[in-house]
């Protein structure tokens, strides 16, 4: 049984910085595409970052130059470190493994970037 769970989110200023973290199990994910969406309320789900088997990344233009995401492949995990937070962040936001289409989805985890 594939299960990630997300961990991570919470309350934090504008400007400041998470980490979010994705632990798989059921699943190896070092070769696959694993990626960070997003979804704001009232709002479709979206893509935020994703790392691909090679270790190449791909970021949305609205989180470039602020958010880092990164895999641990002896940890079998995917982590989304995100600074200069603004309110326009939050949301909840899923890990996922193997693409939106057929992959695996976490149950998600809050961001609220709020004064």
């Amino acid at each position: 049984q594939v299960q990630l769970v997300e961990s991570g989110g919470g309350l934090v200023q504008p400007g400041g910085s998470l980490r979010l973290s994705c632990a798989a199990s059921g699943i190896s994910i070092r070769f696959a595409t694993k990626g960070w969406y997003r979804q704001a309320s009232g709002k479709q789900r979206e893509p935020v970052a994703s790392i691909r088997g090679s270790g190449s990344t791909d970021y949305a233009d609205s989180v470039k130059g602020r958010f880092t995401i990164s895999r641990d492949n002896a940890e079998n995990t995917v982590s989304l470190q995100m600074n200069s937070l603004k309110p326009e962040d939050t949301a909840i936001y899923y890990c996922n493994v193997g693409g939106p289409v057929n992959g695996y989805w976490g149950q998600g985890t809050q961001v609220t970037v709020s004064s």
